[in-house]
């Protein structure tokens, strides 16, 4: 069983993306065909699922990956960084004679951003994987993954969360059809507004509302939406929708902050929380990530967590 720097079995499980952040920073967009020149240029670890399994360790809770990385420098960085955390990687593969994932990132003068993200050894990432950790995932308290995984892995890993009665986090980023076998599986889904419409599709789109009681009708049990300085907006079935405002932050950079939200969600729940006590302490470790720049500089800790919310 895997185990975290405590020596006791993990209670968060990521079924977890890994590259690293090729990031330039330029003042806007770059039309098709046009070259900007950039203020700054930097290379940090990313992957939505390390990002998050970075905030929820942050946040206090044991954290172990199921993961695939390259045999490289770039996959160094990433065993680096978990042995830092604390986090557990005894079921992370590295694969001889692959790269591992890249994301070439552009931040905007405003702190916006855009990306694209090769995914590498990532790619590889399949349910023989997830298999081969069965005895952490029937040990854990919560289950999270993105749809920078392959859908197998992480259908395989909500099966067994099942099976332990664990509680079961996707971040459907970036967004991609999901089919109802999986979204029967999800206890929370953590969409931002435009992967929430993607997701319910174009006949529900319009409506926050509409297209999130799409969701819960193809079978997620709660639909948790992020709405960047606005907040975010909780959705259960035969349940009122529950808001919850944004802090005024200064913006240095929105990069990880949908990670960061996913990880202090799941770390929350994982000490036993309500759904909407994590969502309120998920609110704030996003808002304090993008104050700093880059995904990991800005994940903030639990301690940090606490004093913006008095």
């Amino acid at each position: 069983m895997s185990q975290g720097a405590s020596g006791k079995a993990a209670d968060v499980v990521c079924v977890a993306s890994w590259n690293a952040d090729l990031i330039s920073h330029v003042v806007r967009p770059i039309a098709r065909g046009e070259t900007l020149m950039a203020s700054a240029f930097s290379i940090a670890p990313g992957g939505k699922g390390s990002n998050a399994a970075v905030a929820a360790a942050r946040q206090g809770a044991r954290v172990a990956l199921i993961a695939r990385i390259g045999d490289d420098d770039f996959g160094r960085m990433g065993m680096d960084l978990w042995s830092a955390e604390g986090i557990a990687t005894a079921n992370v593969e590295r694969a001889a004679g692959e790269r591992s994932g890249v994301a070439q990132i552009l931040v905007y003068a405003d702190g916006d951003n855009s990306i694209a993200v090769s995914p590498g050894a990532g790619a590889g990432l399949a349910a023989r994987h997830v298999r081969a950790a069965r005895g952490t995932l029937l040990n854990c308290r919560v289950v999270m993954a993105s749809c920078e995984v392959p859908q197998e892995a992480t259908l395989e890993a909500f099966r067994l969360a099942r099976q332990a009665n664990a509680t079961t986090v996707l971040n459907p980023a970036p967004a991609r059809p999901l089919p109802e076998e999986l979204l029967a599986l999800v206890d929370v889904l953590t969409p931002n507004e435009n992967e929430l419409h993607e997701l319910a599709g174009p006949a529900f789109a319009g409506s926050t509302d509409v297209a999130a009681a799409r969701l819960l009708a193809c079978g997620a049990r709660g639909v948790l939406v992020t709405l960047g300085a606005a907040g975010c907006r909780l959705f259960q079935r035969g349940q009122a929708p529950v808001d919850l405002a944004g802090h005024a932050m200064q913006v240095a950079d929105t990069i990880g902050a949908g990670d960061t939200f996913t990880g202090a969600l799941t770390a929350t729940l994982a000490r036993g929380e309500s759904l909407q006590s994590a969502m309120r302490w998920a609110n704030a470790a996003a808002a304090l990530s993008v104050t700093r720049h880059g995904a990991i500089a800005g994940i903030p800790s639990k301690a940090e967590v606490a004093v913006l919310l008095g």
